[in-house]
């Protein structure tokens, strides 16, 4: 006989809650400092790429997250355009443990935003006369894993 659990013995005060309120770009911009000669460049354009993120509180529960990204392409010296992006999202997070609270929001939530983000900026990047410029998948869980590894590194040092 199989034992089933008993709905009023378990403890579900672990289990947390996650929402999306919202998603928006927060701000956006987009120049092209040497149109319209920079089209008629032959050399190949090379890609510089920034992001983070921020996060700010807005209550008990919730949260506003925003990845800002921005992309930089040259040919040669020349910038042949700059893109930025700052998508941000609203989102309900409630009962978790502070460990997976700051997982939430530095990896789960840019998760999320970053297809947006991706979206608007090949948008902006074809708008602007170019060929639209399709950002590579990013690994949010493997680039918070790797902040958190450097910041118990830092921690390691200051003890010593």
């Amino acid at each position: 006989m199989e034992d089933t659990p008993n709905p009023a013995k378990v403890d579900n005060s672990t289990q947390g809650q996650f929402g999306i309120q919202n998603v928006y770009v927060k701000d956006i911009s987009f120049e092209t400092p040497n149109s319209p000669h920079i089209f008629l460049e032959q050399t190949q354009p090379k890609t510089e790429l920034e992001m983070s993120t921020s996060s700010n509180k807005l209550n008990e529960e919730t949260y506003e997250v925003v990845l800002n990204i921005t992309v930089t392409v040259k040919v040669g010296e020349k910038t042949a355009y700059l893109v930025e992006v700052h998508q941000a999202g609203i989102f309900a997070i409630k009962d978790f443990s502070n460990d997976k609270l700051s997982y939430m929001i530095h990896s789960y939530c840019p998760t999320i935003l970053f297809p947006f983000a991706r979206e608007t900026i090949s948008n902006l990047v074809s708008r602007g006369g170019f060929q639209p410029l399709w950002l590579s998948p990013l690994n949010f869980e493997a680039i918070y894993a790797q902040q958190l590894q450097k910041q118990s590194e830092k921690e390691a040092v200051a003890e010593e």
